[in-house]
């Protein structure tokens, strides 16, 4: 699959870059090839697949959505445009903000879409597109495209529509619907065990809403399973800064809510009565095609965070690869943070649920402000950007991260931080890649090995020959076959070495 920060465990990195070293990228070496044009704003990550058969021609392609509700084919060693199809239709336009300033001033396509190259005759991609009429209904659907053309697959698109049993916010009082108007589907999407997972997050904190994951299969389109985290509350959304769910090999999914209603009185198996995860780490089992809550760990005030707005959900998730610890035992790992700043190390055997001994570590102070992005893994290092703060690395012995960190960036990242990506040859040539917002973006590289080691930046070369344009929110670098891909209002920037 090519999937949201390289893979379903979201470790963002892309371990089989051979071109990119730390000695040639460098301002006299390296810098902006081409911008790719579009139509709208680019939210969602690009995603690059070599060798695609077009027109019995292979092509190394990356594909582009927007929010202008558009998916588009370049060709990216040309620049080429191979194909657009618009996921409106007819008197369809995308939805506007809602009153909402997260996403402007359009909703179009905003996940990161999901490939898989063994659908249908040429491959897929798999995305959620949102849209109105003139009639103000609004729509959420999901489209397979067809890699080499374009064209719709397996009878799409298919609107989405889910409801399930419970009092929660927006429903009757007994069964709570899923309204397309509502939400907008944030997190990258997952493809795990042949089935099509996506998250739904809500319109600023505008009620009412609750959480929803809900299963697609991929031949049909048509929903397989759903689960909604608090379908006797409210709220308890999944924003998680565009990050996709995660997913382990045991078929579990992983994902960070945000502030809502949780349930303090538990069962006998320490599960909230009334069912209700907001403001959790949760992990769902999927096992015989239905979703279900089947652990989770929650902080012990985590009501007052919800009450506060600070919240977990603000951040994203990422499986540690397994560790031994200093007992030899093997250790699987998850980490998340959010707007509270410190980072939760769960055990994915054993999550710690609510006031039931907590979660395997927490690195408390570790970072100096709010998480609104997700982190990145390489060679025994974890790697975050907090809002207003250094890009820092975490090294982990004997199954244990240490508090502080073994080295950071010089400079610091504002809102909303950094979702840095990092690209090695193996284990040799770390590069961690990252993206600082503002009114100029700037593309950022450093030695994984030292992040004190500042390789490249785009503001370094005169004449602003690599600058970008303006930045943009939750876009992480992609980086494939000597390129840097980055996101921007109006397209993506390709960076590379120079001739």
């Amino acid at each position: 699959m090519i999937t949201y920060h390289k893979d379903n465990a979201r470790t963002g990195l892309y371990s089989d870059e051979t071109t990119l070293t730390t000695a040639n990228v460098r301002s006299a070496t390296f810098g902006l090839k081409r911008m790719f044009t579009v139509d709208g704003k680019v939210d969602a990550q690009p995603l690059y697949l070599s060798n695609v058969s077009v027109s019995g021609q292979l092509r190394n392609v990356l594909y582009i959505v927007t929010e202008h509700a558009s998916a588009y084919a370049f060709d990216a060693d040309t620049g080429a445009q191979i194909w657009k199809t618009s996921a409106l239709l007819t008197g369809e336009s995308p939805s506007d903000a809602l009153g909402c300033d997260q996403v402007i001033p359009e909703i179009g396509i905003t996940s990161t879409p999901v490939i898989d190259r063994t659908r249908g005759p040429n491959g897929a991609i798999y995305l959620v597109a949102m849209s109105k009429n003139n009639s103000g209904t609004y729509f959420q659907r999901i489209h397979a495209l067809d890699l080499a053309s374009g064209a719709e697959l397996f009878g799409g698109p298919q609107p989405i529509t889910a409801s399930v049993s419970g009092s929660g916010a927006g429903g009757n009082g007994t069964t709570v619907p899923f309204d397309p108007k509502q939400y907008e589907e944030r997190a990258g999407l997952l493809m795990l065990n042949g089935v099509l997972y996506t998250a739904w997050t809500s319109h600023c904190d505008f009620d009412p809403y609750t959480g929803w994951v809900i299963g697609i299969n991929p031949a049909t389109l048509q929903r397989s399973s759903v689960i909604n985290i608090t379908p006797n509350g409210s709220r308890g959304a999944i924003w998680m800064a565009g990050g996709g769910l995660a997913a382990d090999s045991s078929g579990a999914i992983y994902f960070l809510s945000g502030n809502g209603d949780f349930g303090e009185t538990l069962d006998s198996s320490g599960f909230p009565t009334n069912r209700n995860f907001g403001n959790g780490f949760i992990k769902l089992s999927t096992a015989g095609g239905t979703l279900s809550v089947a652990d989770y760990f929650a902080t012990s005030n985590t009501n007052d965070q919800s009450n506060a707005d600070t919240d977990l959900g603000s951040g994203g998730v990422l499986l540690v690869p397994d560790v031994v610890d200093s007992g030899g035992t093997t250790r699987r790992l998850a980490v998340g943070a959010g707007k509270d700043a410190n980072i939760y190390v769960v055990n994915r055997d054993s999550m710690g649920k609510f006031r039931s001994g907590g979660p395997y570590q927490t690195l408390s102070g570790s970072l100096a402000g709010a998480v609104f992005s997700k982190p990145a893994f390489f060679n025994g290092k974890l790697y975050y950007g907090a809002v207003g703060d250094r890009i820092k690395a975490f090294a982990i012995t004997n199954a244990l991260f240490s508090s502080a960190a073994s080295s950071q960036t010089s400079n610091t990242f504002g809102y909303p931080g950094a979702t840095p990506s990092i690209s090695s040859n193996g284990s040799a040539n770390g590069i961690v890649w990252a993206v600082e917002n503002g009114g100029t973006a700037v593309l950022h590289a450093y030695d994984a090995n030292n992040l004190a080691t500042e390789l490249y930046n785009s503001n370094q070369a005169a004449n602003n020959r690599d600058h970008f344009g303006a930045g943009n929110k939750f876009i992480a670098p992609v980086i494939a076959r000597g390129r840097v891909y980055v996101g921007t209002p109006n397209g993506v920037a390709a960076f590379g070495l120079l001739p």
